[in-house]
């Protein structure tokens, strides 16, 4: 068990770590060669039942995270994997766990193949991180398996994961994206469907149906009210054609697609680059004693690096007018990793939404059309792209990212607290936390330009999660409608998400109809 073994680092996820954590199976001299009841349930001639053996997997890079990637570098796993297992040992003395680490489908593979021999009657698989893969070869072994969401850690993984997993019907695999412990608990005991002679079928239905009975109902949905002014379908349209959307992705140039009818270019990292190396010293200067005067806190970020930030908005700013474009998206992490730039565009996308442009993450030229196009139609208001994560205990859907407007109401609008600090996942450069408006009705989108499809949920605005886990600004928000049916779609739409302040439904299905275009309401 993890309480017992102790880890030395990146190397311990592999094979030596992994044969450490699995436990050999004792003897049972006194029971019959039994058939199992169902997956590792043995009746001894005592007439007791041996203890049903369930695996839980950890599924991330190493005990110590020693890469960029949510929660954070440098996070820890080792205490809570180990306050897990000593939890459920406690609370379920009737089951015997056995714990591994695993990185990949290979190390899947490794355990399955291992467990033939031990009885191992259910799986618990923990997306501790977002991208690896390891709960799909578990499920192959139609074993019943109870994935589990770490809250701002695998949360990318486990829904898109997870929405695989819906739209194939996987029979066996019931999941729980709760922050609270007794949700997980509840999953657990659903293993005693299988001990007591069930199928793996039965356990997935049982998990379903404790998730649904531990949801709360839905809370006061009432809104504060919000003038929302938008353009007719027409005039957005020509806007956008009007428009211009320029992508950075590698050292690449060329005109691209349109997308949603905008136009779209692409230019090298070279440019952007020399654009901030050209920018002038002492503006740079002044916009980085602006934020500081303006931010509610500075956290961990060096004058230094402010100025480095403002370097880079305003070499964004100048290659837009350059090329008469009005939003950019940047392959931020590839090129700032790739030491192609070297300032992350967080401050920079956070001031150009504000002045009622559109600076988008990641090179997602999806989410920066989404951006563009309903900033258009609602005449200024920007778009907040995110990371969203779901936790059933409180009913809420979290958009987290390292980047957002405090201006989420347009150029001219209120303004709300932000506080700049370092990108969450590395730990360097400047990101922005803004805490942002509570109470009022928000509508989230995003387009596919191939399908001709818009994608579409509402919610409520309730808190902001400081948590330091994960992205740095997170807007907590209760859907308006069935928060598990936003389960289903994230394996054909991606992670992000474009969140905007207003109830943009009826905008957006004229939009969708004068475009020729389908919406689907996710809640």
């Amino acid at each position: 068990m993890i309480s017992k073994f102790k880890f030395t680092g990146k190397d311990s996820s592999n094979n030596i770590t992994r044969r450490g954590f699995i436990s050999m199976c004792a003897a049972c001299g006194a029971c019959m060669a039994a058939s199992p009841l169902a997956f590792g349930t043995i009746s001894c001639s005592s007439g007791q039942k041996k203890k049903m053996k369930i695996r839980i997997i950890y599924s991330l890079h190493a005990p110590v995270q020693s890469q960029p990637d949510w929660p954070n570098i440098g996070f820890d796993f080792r205490p809570v994997m180990e306050n897990i297992d000593n939890t459920l040992k406690q609370k379920f003395p009737s089951f015997e766990f056995v714990s591994v680490l695993a990185t990949g489908p290979e190390d899947a593979e490794k355990i399955l193949a291992e467990d033939k021999e031990r009885e191992i009657g259910g799986y618990i698989v923990y997306q501790m991180n977002c991208w690896n893969r390891v709960v799909q070869t578990i499920a192959e072994s139609e074993k019943p398996v109870l994935y589990v969401d770490f809250k701002y850690g695998g949360s990318g993984g486990f829904l898109t994961y997870t929405a695989g997993f819906l739209r194939n019907n996987q029979p066996n695999v019931g999941f729980v994206s709760s922050s609270r412990m007794e949700d997980v608990l509840a999953g657990v005991r659903c293993f005693e469907v299988v001990a007591n002679g069930g199928t793996a079928t039965e356990f997935a239905g049982a998990v379903t149906r404790e998730r649904l009975k531990v949801t709360p109902v839905a809370g006061d949905l009432t809104c504060k009210a919000d003038r929302l002014k938008t353009l007719s379908a027409d005039e957005c349209i020509r806007r956008m054609k009007a428009s211009k959307i320029l992508a950075v992705r590698d050292q690449n140039e060329g005109v691209g697609e349109p997308v949603m009818g905008i136009p779209l270019e692409y230019l090298p990292f070279s440019e952007i680059n020399l654009a901030w190396e050209r920018a002038d010293k002492d503006e740079a200067k002044a916009v980085a004693e602006k934020w500081q005067k303006n931010a509610r806190k500075v956290i961990d970020v060096s004058i230094e690096e402010l100025r480095n930030s403002a370097a880079f908005y305003l070499g964004m700013k100048s290659v837009l007018e350059k090329h008469h474009a009005n939003a950019i998206t940047i392959n931020c992490l590839g090129g700032f990793y790739g030491n192609h730039i070297h300032a992350y565009p967080c401050l920079g996308f956070h001031e150009l939404t504000n002045e009622g442009l559109v600076g988008a993450c990641e090179c997602d030229i999806s989410s920066t059309a989404t951006m563009l196009a309903f900033a258009t139609l609602t005449q200024g208001r920007p778009g907040y792209i995110s990371d969203p994560v779901i936790d059933t205990s409180k009913r809420q859907i979290i958009y987290a990212h390292c980047v957002a407007s405090n201006k989420m109401f347009g150029a001219e609008g209120p303004t709300n607290p932000f506080d700049i600090m370092t990108h969450s996942e590395d730990r360097q450069g400047a990101s922005v936390r803004s805490i942002l408006p509570t109470g009022y009705l928000t509508t989230t989108l995003k387009i596919d330009n191939d399908r001709k499809e818009i994608i579409l949920h509402r919610a409520k605005a309730v808190d902001n999660d400081p948590d330091d886990r994960a992205c740095r600004t997170k807007l907590c928000a209760e859907p308006v409608g069935d928060i598990e049916k936003l389960f289903r779609e994230w394996d054909r739409w991606g992670w992000h998400r474009v969140t905007f302040y207003g109830d943009l439904k009826e905008p957006v299905y004229e939009l969708a109809d004068a475009m020729g275009w389908k919406v689907i309401e996710e809640a």
